[in-house]
């Protein structure tokens, strides 16, 4: 246990006047980029990384902490007040998350995400301190057919395992997978579906995707509605900022959910949040049906928005260890931490705890105290970020469609994607007129390009032979898992239809 004292020095340096009132800046700069629509928590790891060049190293990182988590708890503000994820990671938060803001217990909302926030990350970061190196192994397993399964697991489990209807999460699947594909192919260098447009060659951002789906997409559907549906347009309260016993039991095994679907995919190389966030929603959505959970899906399930929010925060946790100890960035955030470690001179990596020890122990002992601090913070101003709610509904929706132009055309500055972006608001549209669920879109959009890059990398290796997909414990063991899942979800869904025709 020779991390003990190492953490406890940590703490004794994280622990003075100036570097906590450094964390509390962190914290609070990164909430405020991150709340903003089309930024998002590594867009503020990015803007706020100049600004701690003028630090010295300790202070400069244990700033860093809280911009990390800061960043994090800010997308999923934005998610759940406005419909508008500031990040991928936060997208899953989002559905049951705005569903409880319009029904008036957004306050309510805002704390479970920080909670689950504070204890996904607290979790995945005492993990990190006591078991990185067993942790990072587990991460060495994964070659190109256990990407490639892990990708169709989680295209298959949200489109037909979550979906109320298997034919339109597939659909919605398809779409998305048909966005995913329009750009550069990169083996081939061949254009596919851009239509001779060289803005298109990069293919379609997620951001313009997320935000005109979620929200854009919201913006034209009430604006379809507001004749018809008069409930659309009134504001709701944002309610209280504090969950009771009975919602904190509610909750606490979906934390706990969440964070065990999140901290071993903050190790893997390009996993990113998305996938555990989406799987723990599934997960809890499945576990809606079973209990007969009428909020789900309707005024908004505490649970569907615990897990994901957990995973989210646990991933981040994790990935924080794998940048540490393998020198591996794990997500674009963590990336941009990368460059900051190289600008002072220092490549993370297992050398680090040996050639800056008291910096690494000072840094882990600081994302601790974030994630104390962010939870001191956000609980009492989740009321606050809840009065966004009592602007008048054309004003509120007016401000989301100009900050959402805003967003998209500043990372851009490209005319094309703002043209893409009220198309794909448009579809927005349909997609919610006609009951298809946007999830599988989503995860179609972030795990497309992985899905079919792994494919072709195994298959290079195998030199065309189909066994290497089935060729280990991981993939077998992933696909028998779906099979059974389709298969139960085929049952199910078989006996509602005849429960309906009776």
């Amino acid at each position: 246990m020779d991390q003990l004292p190492l953490l406890f020095e940590g703490f004794a340096q994280a622990l003075t006047p100036m570097n906590l009132l450094w964390v509390l800046i962190g914290a609070l700069l990164g909430t405020a980029v991150g709340v903003l629509p089309g930024l998002g928590s590594s867009m503020a790891v990015a803007l706020l990384l100049p600004v701690t060049f003028s630090l010295e190293p300790t202070a400069a990182f244990i700033m860093f902490a809280g911009i990390y988590f800061g960043g994090l708890f800010g997308d999923s503000t934005s998610g759940i007040l406005l419909n508008t994820p500031g990040n991928s990671s936060a997208i899953a938060s989002t559905f049951e998350g705005h569903r409880m803001a319009r029904s008036g217990r957004a306050a309510k909302a805002l704390a479970t995400a920080a909670i689950g926030a504070f204890i996904g990350g607290m979790i995945a970061t005492t993990m990190v301190v006591f078991f990185a190196p067993t942790l990072v192994r587990l991460a060495t397993v994964f070659g190109p057919a256990e990407y490639f399964a892990l990708a169709i697991f989680a295209f298959l489990a949200i489109s037909a395992v979550v979906s109320e209807s298997v034919i339109r999460g597939l659909a919605a699947l398809g779409i998305g997978l048909a966005l995913a594909l329009v750009g550069i192919d990169g083996p081939s260098g061949t254009a596919r579906f851009t239509l001779g447009m060289p803005q298109l060659f990069d293919g379609i951002s997620v951001v313009v995707i997320t935000v005109g789906l979620l929200a854009l997409g919201e913006v034209f559907y009430v604006c379809t509605r507001i004749h018809r549906d008069p409930v659309a347009t009134r504001t709701p309260s944002g309610g209280r900022a504090r969950l009771t016993l009975a919602d904190f039991r509610r909750a606490l095994p979906a934390w706990l959910r969440g964070t065990a679907f999140g901290a071993p995919f903050g190790l893997i190389p390009a996993g990113g949040s998305e996938v555990p966030t989406f799987m723990a929603y599934g997960t809890e959505k499945h576990l809606a049906k079973r209990s007969n959970d009428t909020e789900f899906g309707t005024t908004g399930s505490i649970r569907g928005l615990a897990a994901p929010e957990a995973a989210a925060n646990a991933t981040a946790g994790t990935a924080m260890g794998a940048l540490l100890a393998l020198g591996l960035p794990t997500s674009a955030t963590a990336a941009i931490m990368l460059a900051a470690f190289q600008q002072y001179g220092m490549q993370p990596g297992p050398l680090l705890f040996e050639r800056s020890g008291d910096l690494v122990w000072t840094l882990l002992a600081s994302l601790f105290i974030g994630l104390v601090i962010l939870v001191m913070i956000n609980m009492p101003f989740a009321g606050v970020w809840a009065k966004l709610l009592t602007i008048p509904r054309h004003y509120l929706y007016a401000g989301i469609t100009v900050f959402s132009m805003l967003g998209i055309y500043a990372i851009s500055s490209s005319v094309i994607d703002l043209w893409l972006l009220v198309g794909i608001g448009l579809i927005g549209v349909i997609m919610r007129r006609y009951n298809i669920p946007l999830a599988p879109v989503l995860i179609a959009v972030i795990l497309g390009p992985m899905a079919e890059t792994e494919l072709r990398r195994a298959l290079a290796v195998s030199e065309g032979s189909l066994g290497i997909l089935v060729d280990s414990p991981i993939t077998i063991t992933l696909y028998l898992v779906l099979a059974t899942a389709l298969a139960v979800s085929g049952v199910q869904h078989l006996r509602h239809r005849a429960q309906k025709v009776r």
